[in-house]
């Protein structure tokens, strides 16, 4: 909460921006009319460079807005991608909002607690993953999925391509950019996809689930 005082993560030797992260949160700030709404961009930029924002890491993004403490804290407590607990390097979020799962989000995140051998909200040992549940992020036509360290998305996700995406984390490889079209697209636009497309999944029926929650 503000105004407390847990014990700290970094220290102050550590809590300094590089010139050109300040030069970044420098142009957030010009971008709009008050400092206010530079604080979504200014805790991406701290969240990159630290991992996560433990209460120290959110007064340096305030103190170097000119903004309170306690609106720095709100944004980042309301939005889940922002990360309030040191998680592991790669987080991934397994959506089981309704679409989900029906289609099979329950299934694809209990087998991935099973194969990474730790519950959802855990980091597993090695400091490699952490798992987590998450809500509709969108994509609800290449169900079941999953989202990587809020970037990359697995779509039409089965128990195979878990295990594919874990063996490609674990080795260092980048996944790949997978445009997903919908049937209209592939009928009357030519597949209406992005030139950088490195893999190309067409729409198919979604799975239905072994079990619903």
């Amino acid at each position: 909460m503000p105004g407390e005082a847990p014990e700290r993560t970094f220290s102050d030797d550590e809590l300094v921006w590089t010139d050109e992260e300040q030069a970044q949160l420098d142009t957030f700030r010009k971008q709009y009319p008050t400092a206010d709404a530079a604080v979504m961009k200014g805790l991406w930029l701290a969240q990159r460079k630290f991992g996560w924002l433990p209460p120290e890491v959110m007064q340096l993004v305030a103190g170097s807005l000119g903004i309170p403490y306690a609106k720095v804290y709100g944004v980042a407590t309301f939005y889940t991608q922002y990360f309030k607990e040191d998680k592991g390097a790669f987080v991934l979020d397994v959506c089981t909002c309704f679409s989900c799962q029906v289609c099979g989000g329950y299934d694809m995140l209990h087998y991935l607690e099973e194969k990474l051998g730790v519950p959802k909200g855990v980091t597993t040992e090695d400091g490699l993953f952490t798992i987590q549940e998450a809500e509709c992020l969108g994509a609800c036509g290449s169900a079941p999925m999953l989202q990587v360290t809020n970037g990359a998305y697995v779509h039409n996700l089965t128990k195979e391509k878990i295990d594919q995406l874990v063996d490609a984390l674990r080795e260092g490889k980048d996944l790949p950019f997978e445009s997903v079209t919908l049937p209209q697209d592939e009928a009357e636009l030519g597949g209406n996809r992005r030139t950088d497309a490195e893999a190309v999944t067409a729409y198919q029926t979604p799975p239905v689930s072994d079990s619903v929650h």
